[in-house]
């Protein structure tokens, strides 16, 4: 809840700036929080009830600033409008979202270390992330830690609330319904490394042009097996 200190007129994100400035060191920043969104509007094309922001600035009330936002490299949030409005959203204020917090952030560490591990955990654990994500598949060795990190937030004993590393990947977030993890993937005809959505089973959604290739690939093999048969695939 907001407390009554601040319990007045608070501002809107039309009036709040969109991100931080801060430019991204790597063209991934950009690249696989966009890839998972890609995914996303494919996977759930029929649900209006969720958004994921790439890097975009998170407003929250639980800081000394409220004009000093968070801006992960991606966040989902269940429970809220696709398109507030109607409008496409120049930043996600909690106050303006029925303080719906997002259920997963992503941060993906870069040349300069941001203070993944400790500032930002913190800040996340305190707003009410559930799921905190940590990608850092070039600088794991040099922050010695493992390239993907997926944390939960759990109670602890003595009454406070902090980040729990999860063991397993894909790991299956029950509350999202989705899982996550890290594959070798083709985009824009480049097999890469990604960050992916998985189903309950293990199993990886594709890429579209995935899709397109294995119905191909499934295609030439019925072809074969007719003509196989001495039955021309073409009449």
């Amino acid at each position: 809840m907001i407390s009554d200190y601040l319990n007045r007129t608070l501002p809107s994100t039309e009036e709040l700036p969109c991100s931080d400035d801060i430019p991204v060191d790597n063209e991934d920043q950009n690249f696989l929080p966009n890839v998972l969104l890609f995914l996303l509007n494919s996977i759930w094309a029929d649900r209006f009830d969720w958004y994921f922001g790439a890097d975009m600035a998170i407003y929250h009330t639980t800081g000394k600033n409220l004009c000093v936002p968070m801006v992960p490299g991606g966040f989902l949030s269940l429970g809220v409008e696709r398109q507030k409005g109607g409008k496409s959203r120049r930043s996600y204020a909690v106050w303006e979202e029925n303080e719906i917090v997002p259920m997963l952030t992503l941060e993906m560490v870069s040349h300069t270390p941001g203070n993944e591990y400790d500032e930002k955990m913190v800040t996340y654990a305190k707003l009410g992330v559930l799921y905190y994500l940590i990608y850092n598949p070039e600088f794991w060795l040099r922050d010695r830690h493992q390239p993907f990190e997926l944390y939960k937030l759990v109670d602890r004993p003595e009454g406070e609330r902090s980040y729990q590393l999860q063991i397993g990947e894909p790991y299956w977030m029950p509350e999202v319904g989705l899982g996550i993890g890290r594959c070798q993937g083709v985009f824009n005809g480049i097999d890469r490394e990604l960050l992916a959505w998985y189903d309950r089973t293990g199993s990886r959604y594709l890429m579209p042009e995935e899709n397109v290739q294995l119905e191909r690939q499934r295609a030439d093999r019925l072809a074969a097996q007719l003509r196989a048969l001495g039955i021309d695939p073409n009449l």
